[in-house]
Order: C-alpha cells, then structure tokens, then sequence
C-alpha cells in the first residue's frame, strides 16, 4: 500500500475533509464549544478558492457552512503571510452578515456570522497564544454589544508541543499541522471525530484523481511562495543598488576618488563613471 498521506494544511486536503458530515460536525464543535450532539445539521455553502485579483494564481479556501440554520460559519485557511489579513476577514464576515437579508426585510432574520481562520504564519507578533477568539464588546466593561460576529484564529506556528487533555481545538490544530502517520494516528486515537477525519484523510489519500488535484494545488502554493521570495529579494537588491547609487552621487560631489567610492559602496568603476 502507498503510504503517501496528504497534509491537512493543504487547502485541497481541507476542503476534501470538510465534505465530510461527521468531520464538519466535530471540529465546528470545537470552535464554537458545542457538545456534538447538540448540533443538529451543517451543510455546506461553499468551497471556494476566493482571489482577491484576477491575476492571484493562490487564492484563498473559503469554506462556508451553515450550521443547525441559525449560524453561518466562514473558515479559511492561509499558508502565505497576509499582514492585513484582519481587515480582508472583517470585510467579508461584514458582507456574508449583510448579504443575508433583502430590502424590506427584518433584521430579526439576521443569523450569528463566524469566521475561523487557520493561518500557517504569526498574525499576532507578540502574542504568544496559538489561538484567540473576538467578540464585539464594551470597551471598560468588557459586555457584550452582540454575540452575531465571531473570530477565531489559529496560528499553526505558535502550536504547543504537548497536547492538553481535553484541548479540542489544540488537538484539531494540530491534525490540520500534522504531517506524518504517527501525528494522525496518536490525535486519531483520542477523539472520535478527529478519528473520522484520519480515515477520511486516508481514503483521498489513495483517490488517484484526489492525489492529482492535491499534487498540482501544493504546486502552485509552493510555486507562489517561490516567486514571492524571488521578488522579495529582487525589491532588497535593487533598493540596495539603489542605496549605493544614492552614495556615490554625494561622494562624487565632494570630490572622492573612484577607488575610494568603489571601496564604500561596491558599485563598478564603470558604474561609477555611468553617474
């Protein structure tokens, strides 16, 4: 038997798990701290890749679900650095809440609105919690303005290295993080529901199609970072030409030799001469 295992962390993975019922119902119940049994339906609105331009070849997973008819649950999942990923949450939490209801309609109608957000770098820089929850509240006396929007945020690399007791979103956490057999199978072998997301894992693990889809989507997150870092330290070197450009302009002014210029900013003699 093929012992390749997808990750989890892959939107692709994710969204295949999410399809699952029983999956569905185990990690919202973690979040939302919910006894399992007491959720009664979820169906699933969406799995999209959402982009915010025409020419993002990422995108970002967008799983909506509705859950028991009296709550809309938006969860996304993030591997790339995205600094003002708190406004893009705030936007669209805001716009599936106002979406829900027509002209003329009742604001009665209004469901609660979550979001979850599951993010493979540190939002929080200095924050040394993996997993934080916000409400709308009164500033001194810390009440409640509404319970309609929650956020969640997970933050995989601040994840402890032990595993609570007890800890349901630490321990779906770290099944979204694990990478290898025995990680699955020791969080599998403490909670039922994270058991049928392994089981789940492991048949799309060996769906040939499933394999093909997963393969190319962690191509073109891997190659996405790759350009982003290309571009990252092609902006460094250019502001450091730049910088060195800016150098030789004043040591040239105040009559330095082109050795000694060379000397300071590491451009060519010819560079130098160019100016």
């Amino acid at each position: 038997m093929d012992d390749f295992i997808m990750k989890p962390k892959i939107d692709f993975a994710f969204k295949e798990l999410m399809t699952d019922e029983m999956v569905r119902k185990g990690f919202l119940a973690a979040f939302l701290k919910l006894n399992p049994n007491d959720i009664k339906n979820t169906r699933i609105l969406n799995t999209d890749l959402r982009r915010e331009h025409e020419d993002d070849k990422q995108g970002i997973l967008d799983v909506r679900v509705s859950l028991n008819d009296d709550t809309e649950i938006d969860t996304e999942i993030q591997l790339t650095k995205v600094d003002i990923w708190t406004n893009r949450t705030l936007f669209y939490l805001s716009k599936m809440y106002a979406e829900q209801i027509g002209p003329g309609q009742s604001y009665r109608m209004l469901k609660k609105c979550v979001s979850i957000s599951i993010l493979d770098f540190k939002l929080f820089e200095n924050e040394p919690d993996f997993y934080s929850c916000f409400h709308i509240r009164e500033d001194t006396r810390h009440f409640l303005y509404t319970d309609k929007m929650e956020f969640h945020v997970i933050e995989l690399p601040k994840l402890p290295e032990e595993l609570k007791k007890g800890d349901r979103i630490l321990a779906w956490a770290k099944f979204i993080n694990a990478e290898r057999r025995e990680e699955f199978e020791e969080l599998a072998g403490m909670d039922t529901y994270i058991e049928a997301a392994y089981n789940h894992l492991q048949v799309i693990s060996q769906d040939d199609k499933k394999r093909m889809e997963y393969e190319a989507r962690q191509k073109a997150i891997r190659d996405y970072n790759e350009g982003m870092l290309e571009s990252h330290e092609r902006g460094r070197k250019e502001g450091k030409e730049e910088e060195a450009f800016n150098i030789a302009k004043k040591l040239l002014a105040k009559k330095f030799s082109l050795s000694d210029i060379v000397d300071v900013t590491g451009l060519t003699i010819e560079q130098i001469q160019h100016l």
